[in-house]
């Protein structure tokens, strides 16, 4: 991707040497769309109940670490996945989760400085940029609808942050908090998807940025708020499949802004491979196969690989929001 040089966007909060890092031993796990959990405020988590998109990438990074801290301690992670009417790896998050086993230890940061994150590191440049170009395609498209596009922030942390959904650690990757209308996004994510999910590349980190954008879209055009309305009176399989069709549109609008930034001949050979490949490695069946060996379908809840790929890809193709008609709330 030809980003160097190019405007970076002015929406940028960058706390990854803050205070907004700290935080206690107990924290509450943000995960895919709609898990709730409490508002995490000074009045001690007694907050309204906040929701947060974590577009895939939060839930697949917290499933990989749950299922190999769960091997290690004897635990069959399968047990969890296949009892309860379809239970998942990643706990409820109406209630706070104190994690009882180490984290990782967190790769190195780009950037970084004797042990200081440097105000202009390339990382920031380029998420800025990218976040920018996010900035101009929808509020192209909110225009020509007569509307006006609300740009989100983008929030860049280190180990934990607070936000209006709750407090985040880093394991769980990015996620879009619609309580704030930010992007949470610990920029380590982006080494973790290289090295453990084979997907490198610039296009392949401006993907899951976009990504997390197109929930913003969404909760902007009232899909993200019907459909936490609608789930809390619906059964574990009736909202995976919504879920399922919330993350595909999301990865939809991903392809939009892909096909509009390729229009301006910003996309280099191989960017639109990284991007499919990208989306190929975090479907729930391949995160299945992966960490367990075979499938679950009645689990999945973020869309197969084939289907995100496909997704995005008509976005691409078509670089039109109507397009993007995954039928999120067919029958209700």
């Amino acid at each position: 991707m030809r980003w160097r040089g190019r405007r970076e966007s002015s929406n940028i909060e960058d706390v990854r040497d803050g205070d907004e890092n700290a935080g206690g031993g107990g924290f509450r796990i943000p995960g895919g769309l709609g898990r709730g959990r409490r508002g995490g405020s000074s009045s001690g988590g007694r907050g309204p109940i906040r929701r947060a998109s974590g577009g895939g990438f939060g839930t697949i990074i917290l499933i990989v670490v749950a299922f190999f801290v769960l091997k290690s301690c004897g635990i069959n992670p399968l047990d969890m996945l296949t009892g309860g009417g379809g239970g998942s790896l990643v706990p409820q998050q109406t209630e706070r989760t104190t994690r009882t086993t180490p984290m990782p230890q967190p790769l190195p940061k780009s950037g970084q400085r004797n042990g200081k994150v440097s105000s202009n590191d390339e990382i920031k440049q380029f998420v800025g940029v990218v976040l920018a170009e996010t900035e101009n395609v929808w509020n192209g498209i909110f225009q020509q609808d007569g509307r006006r596009y609300p740009e989100p922030k983008l929030v860049m942390f280190s180990r934990q942050i607070r936000s209006a959904c709750g407090q985040a650690s880093s394991a769980t990757g990015p996620f879009y908090c619609p309580g704030d209308s930010k992007v949470y996004l610990d920029t380590d994510f982006f080494q973790t998807l290289e090295r453990q999910f084979d997907a490198s590349g610039d296009f392949a980190k401006a993907y899951v940025i976009a990504h997390e954008v197109g929930h913003h879209v969404q909760n902007v055009i009232g899909v993200l708020p019907k459909f936490n309305q609608l789930r809390r009176s619906m059964s574990k399989a009736e909202s995976n499949q919504m879920s399922i069709r919330v993350e595909l549109q999301a990865n939809c609008f991903a392809g939009v802004w892909a096909h509009f930034t390729d229009q301006k001949g910003l996309l280099e050979r191989g960017d639109l491979e990284e991007a499919l490949n990208a989306a190929t490695q975090i479907g729930d069946d391949a995160i299945q196969k992966r960490t367990q060996g075979y499938v679950v379908p009645e689990s999945f809840n973020h869309g197969t690989s084939e289907q995100r790929k496909a997704w995005f890809f008509r976005g691409f193709e078509t670089g039109k929001v109507k397009e993007c008609d995954t039928k999120v709330f067919e029958g209700y």
